[in-house]
């Protein structure tokens, strides 16, 4: 798939050719630099941006073919999105926002108990009453991890989850998100540490995604999935 911003003389490339597959149970982290078109990478797979050119399919659907409304519901079912800067809302405890997802129209049945359910097994039952300014970073990130979870998606996308967190807190994070079953996992990093758990890491610069020979060699490429 290929994505570009802007027109005429104005125009970037951010993303050039961009072609891989990441199966359940797999985690796959991509490896790059600011700016080498990261985040770009996350939104596309996410549905929360579009290619000009390529297809993106997650559970056997073509996200670049579904209308907005379409769309939005594909995300609410089967992504689930994992960011640096946690994103919780403040008004809320942190039990309430692993909750908002479940309580959107279309959301998967069953959201209270596997928030219940989640929240226990990240560790985070004893303060699942409390408002975001009263959680450490480690434990904001568990409750947004919580979130991602919640609707039992079949993608996770994690953009720099280590990227505010201190090295303790930032492995027990990715600890967490190694452990995710059933599952696929792309992590987008400029981090070497933080790639290092994932079971391939490709390499992007300048738009273009490659990859070590030794991981060539058991990578699944086909057209850019999920």
């Amino acid at each position: 798939m290929t994505k570009t911003v802007g027109a005429g003389r104005a125009a970037r490339r951010l993303l050039e050719d961009v072609n891989f597959e990441v199966d359940a149970g797999e985690v796959v982290a991509v490896l790059g630099r600011s700016g080498s078109g990261k985040s770009t990478l996350l939104h596309l797979l996410g549905g929360l941006d579009l290619p000009d050119r390529g297809r993106i399919t997650l559970a056997d659907e073509d996200l670049t073919r579904q209308s907005s409304q379409r769309l939005a519901r594909t995300r609410l079912r089967h992504v689930g999105f994992v960011f640096q800067a946690f994103h919780l809302i403040e008004e809320l405890s942190g039990e309430e926002n692993v909750l908002v997802p479940t309580r959107l129209p279309g959301a998967k049945r069953g959201g209270e108990r596997r928030a219940k359910k989640l929240i226990e097994e990240l560790g985070i039952d004893d303060i699942k009453d409390r408002r975001p300014h009263a959680l450490s970073g480690g434990e904001q990130q568990r409750f947004a991890i919580a979130r991602a979870l919640v609707n039992d998606p079949e993608l996770v996308l994690a953009d720099e989850p280590t990227g505010n967190l201190d090295q303790e807190n930032g492995a027990a994070v990715l600890e967490l998100l190694r452990r995710l079953e059933h599952r696929a996992v792309v992590i987008v990093t400029h981090e070497p540490q933080a790639a290092a758990i994932a079971d391939r890491v490709l390499h992007l610069s300048d738009g273009r995604l490659s990859q070590p020979a030794v991981e060539a060699r058991r990578a699944r490429l086909g057209g850019a999935a999920a």
